[in-house]
Parts: structure tokens; sequence; C-alpha cells
């Protein structure tokens, strides 16, 4: 039951994987040239621009972190690392870029996973220096655009925040707030109501791994969580 982490699966862990697009044509094979894609409706523009719209399915995936190369190339650092979970990057037709106020729209021509990062080469952006004046803009890409995943045990992290969380006995554990990837899987970070030391209100946490001995099953539909886990642990 992989979990994705958002752009990032769990069984239960979170799944990640590159998911590289292109593969080799075998010798002597003719190929055609590749048509240049084109974005959905409401998203087509020929280089970077302002964007008037912003989609309600709108998920955070990274951020350009700098240059990459001399032919107008960005640099990314994915939230859910490159070579472990760029995939939403990388096969969005669409990124969506945002930093203080400004808010734009851009068309990816091409993205791979390259190390622990991501690097793309957007319409309209040809030198270095067109590149670096992107440092600092926050990716967005629709959910609509999320790779499909290749199994019903895996998921998107972004699909499990704000799930109710219950035991087996039917007990009410909180709410989904987060996930953490400690490096072997990811763990549901669940919020509940709670009182401080001081007696006020406060959120309490429990941390389950999402891993399938405490996970027993996820129902996005009912927007629930069963897990193997007593109230008082």
């Amino acid at each position: 039951m992989p979990a994705h982490d958002s752009s990032g699966p769990s069984r239960p862990r979170p799944r990640s994987k590159p998911g590289a697009r292109n593969t080799a044509s075998p010798f002597g094979a003719f190929v055609r040239k590749p048509v240049e894609r084109s974005s959905t409706a409401g998203e087509q523009v020929e280089a970077i621009a302002d964007a008037a719209v912003w989609p309600d399915d709108a998920i955070e995936v990274g951020a350009v972190v700098d240059a990459y190369g001399l032919k107008g190339w960005v640099k990314v650092a994915a939230h859910a690392g490159g070579a472990q979970g760029g995939e939403a990057l990388v096969h969005a037709k669409c990124w969506w870029l945002a930093k203080g106020l400004e808010r734009k729209s851009a068309r990816v021509m091409e993205a791979k996973v390259h190390g622990d990062s991501v690097v793309a080469h957007l319409a309209g952006v040809t030198e270095r220096d067109g590149a670096l004046a992107l440092r600092g803009f926050r990716i967005f890409v629709r959910r609509a655009d999320f790779p499909v995943l290749d199994s019903d045990d895996e998921f998107y992290w972004v699909d499990l925040v704000g799930l109710d969380v219950v035991n087996e006995a039917g007990d009410a554990l909180g709410r989904v707030a987060d996930l953490i990837d400690n490096g072997a899987h990811a763990v549901l970070r669940v919020e509940y109501p709670s009182v401080g030391k001081d007696g006020q209100p406060a959120n309490g946490e429990r941390l389950i791994p999402f891993v399938g001995v405490y996970v027993k099953s996820v129902d996005q539909t009912a927007k629930r969580i069963v897990v193997d886990w007593q109230a008082d642990y």
C-alpha cells in the first residue's frame, strides 16, 4: 500500500519512481519527428505568461533552485525528491509558477530526472539568464495531471491528507495532517483535539507508520483510514 509524496505513495510505503518517458528506438528503425505537445484548454501558452486563472486542483510539487546548462533549462528541487518521486513534474505538460504575488503558467517542452532533482526546458526560455530569472518560483501541477498509479494499493500523499483515521474498534484517532518520510517508509502524522498543560484546547499528535502491519485499509471515497492502533498508544 505505497503512498506517493505529492508531485509524490505505502505497502503501506510511499512509492516514488522517476518515470522516464523516453525509450530508445531499435537500431535502423524509422521514427517520425516528434510533434510539439499541445496543452489542454486554458493552459496553452507559447512561453511563460502571467496566469489570469489559477487551477482549483493545483498542488505544490517543487521549486526552481537554479539554471541547468546554458540553453535555458531549469533545475528543480522536487518535494518528493527527483529520483524518489518527481513523476508529477516529469509527466505534466504545464507548470504553474508562483513567487510572492506573481502567478505564471509555463508549457513544459521537456523534463527529466537528473540525480536527486528534476531538470526541465520551459517554452520560451532559451538562455541561462532566462532560467536564472525563475529561481525561487514554487512549482504547482494540477492534480488531474499526476500520472496514474500502478496499483490500488498505492497513494499520493496529497490524497491522504485530511482523511479521518479510526482503529478497528471504530475509535476515532484523528485526521491526517501530514506525512513524514523516515527513509524506510512513510509515517502518518495524525492530529486530534486535546487539552494542553495550561488547560487550553490544543492539538494532540499520533505518529502511525504507513505500513501494512498497522494500516488495514484506505477508503478515499469514504475519506477514512482504518488502522490497527489503540487510542492510548
